[in-house]
């Protein structure tokens, strides 16, 4: 079996919500990136085989299959098709995963994948809303074989964000701590201008608007739960979020072929499910499971990208696999940078890669929670 490279990556800035990105179409934040990754590659794009983008709640101006919808407003050409993909919170994760498999088993050679989600356009879970006039408004209130296997209780984020905190002892004050420290190093990273070779402006926004200078542990203890009597907050959650993110993903012969360079190869692909109440703790075993298969210890994993969905996650996480913060989340996560939930796998493996690449690093790990109780981990090894 061959091997599969990135050898092109950009993303947008990370807007907050109402903020940059929220007056713009998805397509054309979509399309912008998309032309300026094949632009930044200076690959043909009629060497293109595929374009894969991940997209959550895919209602509106999302719908229709904004992967090929994105490729055509942006003047590409009519022949490269595209295909949108939901797995939730690592949809963008989940195309590189496709995209290598199709470029590791020699049926394709040059794969784009990416995702895109503007929250501010199309609010998180709206096609659950949108049912609320359907027969069955949602996937689980009156679906008799999912209350057959797993009853009729509440099926939340947010539940499982406090279940985890609960179940590993997390108190409020210790999630309140990482989400501080996640601003800072945020701030730290754009302060010092580790995303700028990354982020392809759109208009004049250049820069994630995520992160908060102001932030205080003060600040954050005066904010009220999200769900009442419970540790979980705003600040210690993600935040909603707008952007778009890409990277090309090529064979050797591609590479050879066009002449480019790769940055960094796929060394492992995972995906794990693990009890859809929890929902959030997939990552936990997802990640053991990658480290066994591809032979790595944690102690050979020099940097991990663990999405900071909630800091609940990440705590229990870094408990269960026993790895130094330092190498954790260097440049911030989610709840500092934003979650736009389609766009988060990629946007992560972007600054992932770029820190590799700054630091010398060879292994890279990345993992993230999705809803259903899954997990996809990512090993890549920088070229």
């Amino acid at each position: 079996m061959g091997s599969a490279f990135i050898v092109e990556m950009a993303r947008t800035p990370v807007g907050r919500r109402g903020g940059s990105l929220a007056e713009l179409h998805p397509l054309d934040v979509a399309s912008d990136l998309l032309a300026a990754l094949v632009r930044r590659s200076g690959i043909d794009p009629e060497a293109v085989d595929d374009v894969i983008m991940g997209l959550t709640d895919q209602l509106g101006p999302q719908a229709g299959d904004t992967a090929r919808l994105a490729w055509l407003a942006a003047g590409l050409p009519q022949r490269v098709p595209g295909v949108t993909i939901d797995r939730q919170c690592g949809s963008s994760q989940q195309a590189v995963h496709f995209a290598a498999q199709a470029v590791m088993s020699g049926t394709q050679d040059v794969v784009i994948a990416g995702g895109v989600q503007l929250m501010s356009v199309v609010p998180i879970n709206i096609a659950w809303r949108a049912g609320a006039e359907l027969r069955h408004p949602d996937p689980f209130s009156t679906s008799k074989r999912w209350q057959h296997a797993f009853g009729n209780q509440e099926i939340s984020q947010f539940k499982s964000a406090e279940m985890i905190a609960q179940k590993w002892e997390i108190s409020r004050e210790e999630m309140e701590r990482l989400a501080l420290e996640s601003h800072r190093r945020a701030l730290a990273a754009i302060d010092a201008g580790r995303f700028v070779s990354q982020i392809e402006p759109v208009g004049e926004f250049a820069q994630d608007e995520g992160p908060r200078r102001d932030s205080t542990m003060e600040r954050m203890a005066k904010l009220k739960p999200l769900l009442e009597g419970g540790r979980v907050t705003a600040a210690t959650s993600s935040q909603i979020s707008d952007a778009a993110s890409a990277v090309l993903v090529c064979s050797e012969d591609a590479i050879k072929k066009h002449g480019l360079k790769p940055l960094a190869r796929i060394h492992t692909m995972t995906v794990l499910g693990d009890d859809p109440i929890f929902m959030l703790t997939a990552p936990i075993p997802a990640t053991q499971h990658a480290l066994k298969r591809s032979g790595l210890r944690t102690s050979d994993i020099d940097l991990y990208e663990v999405n900071e969905a909630f800091a609940s996650v990440v705590i229990a996480w870094q408990r269960e696999l026993g790895v130094d913060w330092d190498r954790i989340n260097v440049n911030g996560g989610a709840m500092s940078l934003g979650h736009p939930i389609g766009a988060s796998g990629t946007r992560i493996m972007v600054d992932l890669i770029t820190e590799m690449r700054r630091r010398g690093a060879r292994y890279g790990l990345q993992t993230m929670c999705e809803g259903g109780g899954q997990a996809n981990v990512t090993i890549l090894e920088k070229m």
